[in-house]
This record gives structure tokens, sequence and C-alpha cells, in this order.
């Protein structure tokens, strides 16, 4: 037998002789005592447990309408912020939950119970169950944060923890998307409650830049008029902000013209591969070439 167990055992047995002293003692109390100090501690015992119990009965009453009545501002609360059905249901129910522990310990209490043994139950209960859910819970945590802030809503073009796609389901535990190739990913809400997300779809707009190249030697202004009837052509580009085109850098092999256009973000990538294809088009009607990269060897013959 070890030490601690043997520390353990004799304080068992003092706290059992302890107790046995003190019931001993009211034993010997009791038996001095007349009948009408008898009775008239049987009175007073059962007058104490009246009152006790008259408290505990109004505070359950009170208790119960505090909880109502908490529970009525939440659900207000929640219902104007637009927060999720099933978030809301669970949160109305972790509440109504958790107050109702809280309002049993307090009756427990007024009754004259020990309520420490309550306390220390429920507190070992929760951290076992946190530690052993330390992932799903922070799972958790995070669906509540992004059900209650939205970052991003169902049918959102999203980027997030290295995953790009559409919204298909945000759950309390993951969110669901769809890729641009039709793969259903599931995340874990955790991570990207706390990472970085880049919502395609937040705003209304977008702008959409191509870099074109043409050959030294050819007309630059040319090929800048050709591309400005281009974009004026195309009734999906918004005219404001007005579109920017500049001579961006001199490469190895091309001049290299930027090209920066708004549209609505739905038509984004429509206007993107459109344009690439009139402009190939319409580069080689007017006589403007489009280089690729090439090297020039020169061969020097020793005499």
């Amino acid at each position: 037998m070890t030490l601690s167990s043997l520390w353990m055992s004799a304080q068992t047995i003092v706290a059992d002789s302890t107790h046995k002293e003190k019931i001993a003692e009211k034993l010997t109390a009791l038996s001095h005592m007349s009948g009408e100090e008898v009775i008239s501690m049987i009175i007073r015992g059962a007058l104490d447990i009246s009152a006790r119990i008259l408290i505990a009965l109004v505070i359950l009453a009170i208790g119960r309408w505090i909880i109502r009545y908490l529970k009525n501002i939440l659900r207000k609360m929640l219902t104007k912020r637009e927060v999720d059905a099933s978030l809301k249901s669970f949160l109305m129910s972790l509440v109504s939950i958790s107050l109702t522990l809280f309002l049993i310990i307090t009756i427990i209490s007024i009754l004259g119970i020990d309520t420490t043994s309550f306390v220390a139950i429920f507190a070992s209960a929760g951290l076992a169950i946190g530690m052993a859910l330390s992932g799903t819970l922070q799972n958790f945590a995070g669906g509540v944060m992004i059900l209650i802030f939205k970052p991003f809503h169902v049918g959102d073009f999203i980027e997030a923890q290295g995953q790009t796609g559409t919204v298909k389901e945000i759950q309390l535990f993951n969110t669901i998307i769809n890729t641009p190739d039709n793969k259903t990913i599931m995340i874990p809400n955790g991570g990207i409650s706390t990472g970085i997300i880049n919502n395609y779809s937040k705003e209304n707009r977008r702008r959409v830049e191509w870099t074109f190249g043409i050959g030294y030697g050819d007309d630059y202004d040319k090929a800048k008029a050709t591309i400005a009837e281009l974009l004026e052509q195309d009734d999906r580009i918004l005219p404001e902000p007005a579109h920017f085109i500049a001579l961006s850098s001199l490469g190895d092999s091309s001049v290299n013209i930027v090209v920066r256009v708004w549209t609505s973000t739905d038509n984004f990538w429509s206007v993107f591969f459109d344009m690439n294809e009139k402009v190939y088009k319409r580069f080689a009607e007017v006589g403007l070439n489009i280089p690729f990269p090439q090297m020039d060897v020169h061969l020097h013959q020793k005499s």
C-alpha cells in the first residue's frame, strides 16, 4: 500500500470517527431533554423546513419567469439578426438548460443541501467533455461565428483554407462547397473562422485585367485604339470607372500592354475569356503581331 493511500485511509477513519462523535453528542443531548423540549425542537425544525420550502418555491416561480423573460429577449435578438434557424434553436436550448441548472443549484442551496458536490460534478463533467471534444467544439464555435457574422452566404463563390468553390451549405461544424469542376468539399468551420476568406461574390462588381503583348516595331497607338474599340463594343463592361489602357513593360520578346476594366461580378469570367479571343482575332486582322518567346543565335566563324 502506498503512502498516499494510507493517508487517504487515515483521513476517512478520522472523518468517520468525527461524524460518529457528533451523532453520539446529539443523542446524549436529546436523552437529557424533556418531552416539551423535544416537541419544541421538532416544531422549530418543521417551521424552519417549511420556511425553506416556501422560499424555494417562491425562488422557483421567480426564476422560471426570469428564464422565460431572458429567452424571449434572446429570441427577439436572434430573429432581428436573422440568425440561422438551426443555430437559433440550439442557442435557445443551451441558454435554457444553463439557466435551469443554475436555478436548481440555487434552490438546493436554499433547502440546506450542500451544493459543493454538485458543482464539482458539473465542473468535472464539463472539463472532461471539453477536453474530449476540443476540436469539435472549435468547429462548432467557428460555425456559430459564421452564422452570426455572415462573412459569406449560400451561393457565394469563396476561397478559404486553400479551397475555391461555391458555398452549397453552412452547417454548425462544416461548410460544404462545390468546386468549379463539381467536386464537393467539406471544410471544418474552425479553420474558416480563424483564417483568411476571399469572398468573390461579396461585391456587385469586379475589375478584370489583361496583359496583351505586341511585337517590337508594331504600332502601339494602333494596338491601343484597337483594344479600346473592342472594349466599347462590349455592353457588359461598365462605363464607370472608365477603362484603363497603358504600356506596362518592355519584355524580352514583346511590348506589354495592360488593360483594366470593371464589370459585374456575374460577368467576370465571360468578359475575361471573350476579350482574349476578340483581341487575338482582331490583332491578326489589323496586322499586329502577338509575339512568343524566342532566342536569336549568332554564329561567328573564326578565320
